[in-house]
């Protein structure tokens, strides 16, 4: 009886652990898949939009990689459209209470 108790509580522990993991990927998930919406949208060539994530100490940072001709359609007019592609990634990640930057590369 005792070994099954346990092994129940062994599995809602790793049940807890997985629920905690699964979560953070989800929330900078909907943030990537914002950032490449917004970004396809905007460029000549959609095929080669890609967007990576990289987690640190000061939080997570989205990287969207363009092909070299399109990096002035995505930052726009002294940086008008990256500002507000930053300030969207900032709301939804203050919602969820995360950090989110984002970078162009």
């Amino acid at each position: 009886m005792k070994e099954q108790e346990s092994t129940e509580e062994q599995e809602s522990t790793e049940e807890q652990e997985s629920t905690e993991e699964q979560e953070s990927p989800k929330e900078v998930k909907g943030m990537k898949e914002l950032v490449a919406f917004i970004a396809k949208a905007i460029v000549n060539a959609p095929d080669s939009v890609e967007v990576t994530e990289e987690t640190g100490e000061q939080g997570t940072t989205l990287k969207l990689q363009v092909a070299d001709e399109d990096k002035g359609r995505v930052i726009g007019k002294q940086g008008r459209v990256a500002q507000a592609m930053r300030t969207l990634i900032r709301v939804k990640a203050a919602r969820e209470g995360t950090r989110v930057s984002l970078e162009i590369i």
